[in-house]
């Protein structure tokens, strides 16, 4: 059997550091790109991806992929902040493209609806709602 190994490098700790700043929220990797340029430090595009892709594949980053136009989001989840039947929706704003996190329990009415009565199986982290978000909204009015 073979383990995947996990590098220590400065590089992946001040990512992971980054990540856990900002546990919870969605960010593209062109964000995190952008925060560490900002920042004055050197991480280049494709260590950035490649750590993301390998933190993906360990289980402690979620990969959102919403349509073919858009950036895949991640979310840094830790180990065991999610599990695997979590209700986690997402809505995205036609506007601003904002992608926003929904955990509300009243669409499980739907999940639940769609497996009993059509014998279907919701994949719940990759339904998204498509609308306008409040401030994209309010700027129209």
């Amino acid at each position: 059997m073979t383990e995947k190994l996990t590098y220590k490098t400065k590089q992946r700790e001040r990512l992971m550091a980054y990540l856990r700043s900002v546990q919870g929220r969605h960010f593209t990797a062109g964000e995190v790109c952008e925060h560490f340029n900002k920042d004055g430090e050197k991480m280049g595009a494709a260590t950035v991806y490649r750590q993301l892709e390998r933190m993906v594949d360990e289980g402690i980053v979620n990969k959102y992929t919403i349509d073919g136009a858009s950036p895949a989001c991640f979310e840094y989840i830790g180990s065991g902040i999610h599990s695997a039947d979590e209700v986690c929706y997402h809505c995205k704003c036609e506007k601003c493209g904002a992608l926003i996190h929904l955990h509300c329990d009243e669409l499980n009415e739907i999940k639940e609806h769609l497996r009993s009565s059509h014998d279907f199986f919701l994949d719940t982290k990759r339904t998204v709602f498509y609308g306008l978000c409040s401030e994209c909204a309010n700027a129209g009015v």
